[in-house]
């Protein structure tokens, strides 16, 4: 009779330990909250446009990827003007075919980093295509400067949730930018400086040019320069942006 009892106790237990693993493995029942244990939330991969900052801090970009005429010129305002601090995104064919303006670039301390290597919008293409593409331009832009890039912007601005995750898997930050000064639309100083001026909001992300298609950039520059200032603005590095603010992204 005892032995009968201790095993029905026994098998009671068993049984009812079962049932717990069975609805906690069902989601009938739930484990207890643990901050150890809790799975984390899975955060999508992201393209940067903006970081969301009170300081009146912004970055101003440099798209290059084709011409000698225009880089010149806008590094001579900058130096003039005693902006220390821009962000060039550089095309690998470009960076092959001048490396002595890349190589002046990195002389003067701003930041280098990638614009991809075929001027091609990334969205029409496979994940290995672009995977090629961006070890080609990295290996451009080491090889002519000594930077390893860990930005980029692709060609256009093209991208989708495809492109943003082949990317970032690549350990690659994807750059956009909150304002566009459509200097590549070549509209006129006037409008290039207004658009900028008017747009631009702490932790700004801009978007220009250093392609000699985009003709008016160097003249437009300097007012936007000293407007910016005005306006009590100070200029940093995309990297310096990132790291001193929450940044506000999208998925695409």
């Amino acid at each position: 009779m005892r032995i009968s009892r201790r095993l029905a106790r026994n098998t009671a237990r068993t049984l009812a330990t079962l049932c717990t693993v069975a609805a906690v493995y069902t989601g009938t029942l739930l484990p207890p909250a643990d901050a150890k244990t809790a799975p984390k939330p899975v955060v999508p991969p992201t393209a940067i446009y903006k970081v969301d900052t009170n300081q009146k801090v912004l970055a101003l970009t440099f798209d290059i990827s084709w011409g000698e005429k225009a880089p010149g010129p806008i590094l001579d305002i900058l130096k003039q003007k005693n902006v220390t601090k821009a962000t060039f995104f550089l095309s690998g064919p470009w960076v092959s075919h001048h490396i002595d303006i890349a190589k002046r670039i990195k002389s003067m301390g701003y930041e280098i980093q990638s614009h991809g290597y075929m001027h091609k919008n990334y969205s029409e293409y496979s994940d290995n295509w672009m995977r090629d593409q961006v070890r080609k331009a990295e290996r451009s832009i080491y090889d002519a400067t000594g930077v390893k890039t860990t930005m980029i912007r692709t060609p256009n601005g093209d991208l989708n949730k495809r492109v943003v995750a082949t990317l970032t898997g690549m350990h690659y930050t994807v750059i956009q930018w909150n304002t566009d000064s459509r200097d590549w639309m070549n509209p006129g100083v006037e409008a290039i400086k207004q658009r900028v001026l008017t747009k631009a909001v702490p932790g700004d992300i801009i978007l220009m040019h250093a392609s000699d298609s985009c003709k008016q950039t160097h003249l437009a520059l300097p007012a936007i320069i000293d407007g910016l200032r005005a306006k009590g603005y100070h200029f940093a590095t995309v990297s310096e942006l990132l790291s001193g603010a929450q940044v506000q992204s999208k998925v695409q």
